[in-house]
């Protein structure tokens, strides 16, 4: 096996394109056979064998906070290169107040330009020893006897494992994680009946509180030995999946039991599980099993064991910034982490430039509070749940938190919390989402809830692929979250599990006072979404092949009327609207559409202007006719012929004679569309691959 040189790394500069700021004046480095104990100021050991790099990260921190106290930072701040290929982290490495930079004396830590440097959170396994244990191999499928291979992890150190359903050791091989043993290997299977006493019955979609179904076929028999089993299923609802361990099989009867609490929604019949971690189960390469109660691992790897590190996942996180200012990280491989990789909280001008995060159990970067921390350049992908999280700002005095995500390539997540996990997320006020590329996920790219955010430039294809009712951008339920803008970008193939629909922008339960303007829908089920909101704006949009391109329905005068009721009982006997001084300052000002609200038919979804827009193929209208009369709809270009330069190669712009144009159509910059390349990117040129859409199936 590959014995990789493992210490603890750090390294960055602040590059002047960002922060304005001069090269670092003083330089840390941190190196294979460096030593605590010598200056870091050489990459290498002098010869006499008494100076050279430092050893750690911890000691990189601490020579920093030594300038700060011998009388500041100098002019041009410090950087920290790091030189280690493998940086494997004994605990979570932390920066708070005290080693923060400044606007003109930041502090950064750069990997070195020279080799890929990785920040990992794990820990490498190399005890393997075939499997030969009677026992064990009597219950492992007949075509994996002999290609299982087994390590005692406790020997290696490592003691708490944490749950099989989530946030727990996870498996990487070849810097891929390894899928814990399942069936079936790919796809589910479905309810047969629910068996369950309660009855539950939401507007006539009918099933049962309790965990108690019948399944088809007998593979559930090999299961009756496991120690832990667990089903992932999306057990009432399209959009809403749990993870919960099964109590008891019956093969006579053909029934699973889960074990309580159950899931919030109820059970229902032809809902689709899968189940996993069960030893039985392993009967593919790339899948592995932990006995927990033996701290013994389980893997038949896809290649032999000494091509390639096999690593199991220890730290929950490995960067925080608490309350750190003016200190970028640049370059570094990010990985292995059980929970978020790296947590920013307060602190100001923060940046993370060209890295790439990976392979982690939760989410990939979160950012809450303080103000203008940029995320850009990045590769995120094979995170447990989301990629970049954005939170700032004040929604009381909508003071904007300044945070960007722009230029990343996020893709490949939410692998154990697939809804509601979001390649980026927007939340409080004024972030932006720009130039990023955001592809192949079971659920939403982007989420955000607020005021005044901004997406703008991006790409986002194939998501919202292992879900229904969903949104590949989304918000929802609040009269007062409004000001945000949605242009110039670029959703295509996007049509839901089972090709069944989804939504292209979901603005959903009366969500209000959103522009969706200049950006290219192709392939996508209810390409622009307004679920009972006001006051939207839907305009100089080309929708290709949508089906519908636009949905407008009054569900506040129907079926979600309670909702609308809540807020204006709490406007009236309050005088606020989800806790927000609506009708004073700043939001009168900012929102004047607010003001009287609770005087103009506050159910009704008024004020939704729908303009300019081209819609080719598929079909335009999706409009519920309650709503019809409260829309405003002026110049769309239906189904007539727009002039496209090239519609057969994709080039979706309008030739000068279009007809668009004499309806006030603005050429939409789809040149822009995208990642670009920058000198701050983690890699490039960027490949991804469009996930073939799905056919439709009941």
């Amino acid at each position: 096996m590959k014995n990789h040189n493992c210490c603890i790394l750090a390294g960055g500069a602040l590059l002047a394109g960002w922060l304005n700021a001069q090269a670092a004046a003083v330089v840390f480095h941190v190196a294979p056979g460096g030593s605590d104990a010598w200056s870091g100021k050489l990459a290498a050991a002098n010869p006499q064998g008494n100076d050279g790099p430092l050893a750690t990260l911890e000691q990189a921190r601490l020579e920093i906070r030594k300038l700060k106290q011998g009388g500041g930072l100098p002019p041009g701040g410090v950087e920290v290169v790091v030189h280690n290929p493998l940086c494997e982290l004994a605990r979570t490495f932390a920066l708070t107040a005290e080693d923060s930079g400044t606007p003109e004396a930041p502090v950064s830590y750069r990997a070195a330009t020279s080799q890929a440097v990785r920040i990992s959170g794990g820990r490498q396994v190399a005890n393997w020893r075939k499997v030969t244990e009677p026992s064990v191999l009597d219950r492992l499928d007949a075509s994996a006897r002999g290609e299982v291979w087994q390590a005692d992890l406790r020997a290696l150190g490592v003691t708490h494992f944490g749950e099989a359903g989530g946030g727990g050791l996870e498996l990487f091989f070849q810097d891929q994680p390894m899928r814990l043993a399942r069936w079936p290997n790919e796809g589910f299977v479905k309810i047969a009946s629910v068996l369950g006493k309660t009855p539950v019955d939401v507007r006539g979609t009918k099933g049962c509180v309790e965990g108690i179904f019948t399944y088809e076929g007998d593979r559930p028999q090999r299961w009756t030995g496991e120690k832990d089993a667990w089903l992932h299923g999306y057990w009432f609802w399209d959009w809403a999946d749990q993870r919960q361990p099964i109590q008891a099989i019956d093969t006579a009867r053909k029934t699973l039991e889960l074990k309580p609490p159950y899931h919030n929604y109820g059970y229902r019949n032809r809902q689709w599980f899968y189940a996993f971690n069960l030893l039985a189960e392993i009967d593919q390469p790339g899948e592995w099993y932990l006995d927990r109660e033996a701290g013994q691992l389980y893997f038949w790897p896809p290649a032999p064991l000494a091509q390639a590190c096999t690593t199991v996942s220890v730290l929950p996180t490995l960067v925080t910034l608490r309350e750190v200012s003016h200190v970028t990280w640049h370059g570094f491989i990010f990985e292995a982490a059980r929970g978020t990789a790296i947590q920013v909280s307060g602190g100001a001008g923060n940046r993370f430039l060209a890295c790439t995060i990976r392979n982690v159990g939760d989410s990939a970067l979160g950012i809450s509070g303080g103000e203008n921390h940029g995320v850009a350049g990045c590769d995120i992908y094979q995170c447990g749940s989301g990629g970049i999280s954005l939170r700032g700002g004040n929604r009381a005095t909508l003071a904007p938190a300044g945070h960007f995500a722009d230029n990343n390539h996020i893709h490949h997540y939410g692998r154990w919390k697939p809804m509601y996990s979001a390649g980026i997320n927007l939340d409080g006020v004024g972030c932006r989402a720009t130039h990023n590329l955001i592809e192949n996920a079971p659920h939403q790219a982007i989420s955000f809830g607020g005021n005044d955010h901004l997406m703008e430039f991006n790409e986002i294809h194939s998501v919202c692929f292992e879900s229904n009712d969903a949104g590949a951008i989304y918000s929802g339920r609040d009269w007062t979250m409004r000001g945000t803008v949605i242009r110039y970008n670029h959703l295509h193939d996007i049509t839901g599990f089972e090709g069944r629909g989804c939504v292209g922008v979901y603005l959903d339960d009366m969500f209000c006072g959103t522009e969706i303007s200049g950006n290219l829908f192709r392939k996508v089920t209810s390409a622009a979404f307004i679920g009972g909101g006001r006051d939207c704006l839907v305009s100089n949009n080309v929708f290709l092949d949508c089906n519908p391109a636009l949905h407008v329905d009054a569900r506040a005068l129907g079926w979600a009327k309670y909702h609308a009721d809540d807020w204006v009982k709490e406007g009236r006997e309050k005088g606020t609207l989800s806790g927000t001084a609506y009708n004073h300052p700043p939001y009168s000002v900012r929102y004047p559409q607010l003001v009287n609200i609770l005087a103009e038919e506050p159910h009704a979804p008024r004020g939704n202007v729908v303009a300019r827009n081209i819609c080719l193929g598929g079909r335009w209208d999706g409009v519920e006719p309650k709503a019809r009369p409260m829309v405003q709809f002026q110049d769309n270009l239906i189904n007539v012929d727009p002039h496209f330069v090239d519609a057969a190669s994709q080039d979706y712009r309008l030739r000068d004679d279009s007809p668009a144009f004499t309806l006030g159509f603005r050429p939409i910059p789809i040149g822009k569309i995208g990642l670009y390349a920058d000198k701050n990117r983690a890699s490039w040129p960027v490949k991804h691959q469009v996930r073939p859409v799905a056919a439709r199936r009941e």
